[in-house]
Formats: C-alpha cells, sequence, structure tokens
C-alpha cells in the first residue's frame, strides 16, 4: 500500500470506528445514554441503563467496528495468518495504524463533539483481528479481565488489570518469537493502549479506591 492507500485506510478505520453505537441503541429506546448513569456511551453503561441484552449488542457492535478494518487491512496486505518473523515492520505499522485509529474514533467520536467510549470493546476487536500478531495477546488479557470481574464484580478494573496484561504478554510475545528491533511496534501500541485505557478509566480509578465504584448487577438511572 503507498501513502495515499495508508492515509485513507486510517481515515476510514477512524470514521468506523467513530459509529457510536451505544448512543444510537439508546435513542432507539428514547433515551439519551449520556444523560444516564456513568453518561458512557460502552456496553456497560448501556447494559446497566438499558439491559444485559442491549448492553451485549452494544459490545458486540463494537468489538465489530474494531475488527472490521483491521481485517480488511490484513487480507489486502496478506498478513492475516504470518508469524512475527515474516511480517514486515512496516505492515505492522499499518495495522497498528489502523486498529489505533478505530479506537481513537470510538474514544474521540466528531459526532458526539469528540466525546466517546472508553475503547475496551474497540480494542480487543482489533487486537484479535490482527492474527496472529496480537491475537493471542489479547486473549490472555481478555481471560484475566474475565477473572478480575468474576472477582470483584467491577468491570473497570477488570479492564485496567487486562489492559496491563495485555502489554506484558506483548513484551514476552516479542522476546520469544521475535526481537524488539523488529517488533518495537507491537510494544509501543499495547504499551500506548494500556496508557490510554488507563487516561479514559482515570474517574473510576478514583471511585475504585474510595470504595465507590458501581458493582454488576447494581441499576443505574
Amino acid at each position: 500500500m503507498d501513502v495515499m492507500e495508508w492515509t485513507i485506510a486510517i481515515a476510514l478505520a477512524y470514521l468506523a470506528g467513530s459509529i457510536p453505537f451505544g448512543a444510537l441503541i439508546a435513542r432507539l429506546k428514547g433515551v439519551n445514554i449520556r444523560e444516564h448513569g456513568s453518561k458512557n456511551i460502552g456496553a456497560t453503561n448501556v447494559g446497566r441503563v438499558l439491559g444485559k441484552k442491549f448492553g451485549l449488542l452494544c459490545f458486540f457492535l463494537d468489538v465489530l467496528k474494531g475488527a472490521v478494518p483491521v481485517y480488511i487491512v490484513g487480507m489486502i496486505t496478506s498478513s492475516i495468518g504470518q508469524p512475527i518473523e515474516q511480517t514486515s515492520t512496516n505492515v505492522m505499522l499499518l495495522w497498528i495504524s489502523v486498529a489505533l485509529a478505530a479506537l481513537l474514533g470510538h474514544m474521540y467520536s466528531p459526532w458526539l463533539k469528540f466525546g466517546g467510549g472508553k475503547g475496551v470493546a474497540t480494542t480487543f476487536g482489533g487486537m484479535v483481528a490482527m492474527w496472529p500478531l496480537l491475537t493471542i495477546p489479547i486473549l490472555l488479557a481478555f481471560l484475566a479481565w474475565v477473572i478480575t470481574l468474576k472477582a470483584s464484580k467491577i468491570v473497570s478494573l477488570a479492564s485496567l488489570i487486562a489492559s496491563l496484561v495485555l502489554f506484558c504478554d506483548a513484551v514476552v510475545l516479542v522476546l520469544f518469537e521475535s526481537t524488539i528491533q523488529h517488533a518495537w511496534p507491537l510494544l509501543a501500541v499495547t504499551g500506548l493502549i494500556t496508557c490510554m485505557v488507563f487516561w479514559k478509566h482515570r474517574s473510576n480509578i478514583g471511585r475504585i479506591f474510595r470504595g465507590e465504584e458501581p458493582k454488576v448487577g447494581s441499576v443505574t438511572q
């Protein structure tokens, strides 16, 4: 892909990520989700305000908008299924740029005056589609998310732990499967994603330390 095609791919990924599915689902139910609960458009708040099935629908759609652009680029560049050592640094950078563009679209949507969600589901979709470079690390991070959620009943805490596990998994993967010089984009993106997740969850972190963060099953009006 040349520079123009790369730019178009990133722009389209950003627009795909910017679709505020949580807000749209709530609007169809006659609710402005940004005025209820945590005022977030993500699946957790949608589930609390509208019910579990709508939260799951929002999660699925947010995953898709991260996965589809990344998968399409992988198909165009014939990168799907290639091991790290056979994937060029430039292709890694393109894949990662598309995944980050979708994530930034979700977090800073132009349709919501550059507000948005916290990006966990969209990150999951983008990383899973980056087969096999980051698929295993994100699945292990998802396992950490499930275990933390089961133990604490706090979605935000599970998301924070999962983001840390993702970065640690990427470090281990690169050390065992490649070299830092070749695969540094994977470490850069997972580190950046971890920082972004913590930044978007900064208010949740305060509530966690104060013991005020809502748990799964709580109902928010």
